[in-house]
């Protein structure tokens, strides 16, 4: 599993009190699942990410806007799908002090390995990025036509 290391590297990064002082910030795989694709070796990694960052002294707002830059990237799909929006990311929190919070954030991932067997019988496995997602703000290829004329703002 590669993304709770990946998670780390990005928050460290972006979270000065945990580039501070990076003991602070926990990440544990919990309830894990291994699903196998039928006629094959691949598979999937499901589990949950339990991230703890603990004497977190900054706003709260600090981590969760890292954490949904990186999940944009590596887990789009959480932020994207209306069934998933409402649970794929669950928090609990402890207020220390008016500066203080253990927070403890459960979020939802997923990863796929590729297994491909050589001729000889040895397998070698990667673990691809997420599908990139699509350009939005691009041409479209699409033009509104209103009595025949172009709508489009260019």
């Amino acid at each position: 599993m590669k993304k709770p290391d990946s998670l780390r590297r990005h928050l460290e990064a972006c979270v000065p009190s945990l580039k501070a002082d990076p003991q602070n910030l926990h990440l544990f795989v919990e309830k894990g699942n291994i699903v196998s694709c039928l006629g094959g070796m691949s598979f999937e990694y499901r589990y949950t990410l339990n991230l703890i960052a603990t004497d977190f002294i900054a706003d709260t707002n600090d981590l969760i806007i890292p954490l949904l830059a990186w999940l944009q990237v590596n887990q789009p799909d959480i932020l994207q799908n209306p069934d998933k929006q409402e649970t794929a990311i669950r928090f609990e929190a402890e207020i220390i002090d008016s500066d203080t919070v253990d927070l403890s954030i459960l979020i939802e991932l997923t990863e796929r390995v590729i297994v491909t067997v050589s001729p000889t019988g040895s397998y070698t496995a990667t673990q691809p990025d997420e599908p990139a997602l699509p350009d939005l703000d691009g041409p479209t290829g699409w033009d509104l036509l209103v009595a025949g004329i172009s709508v489009n703002q260019p």
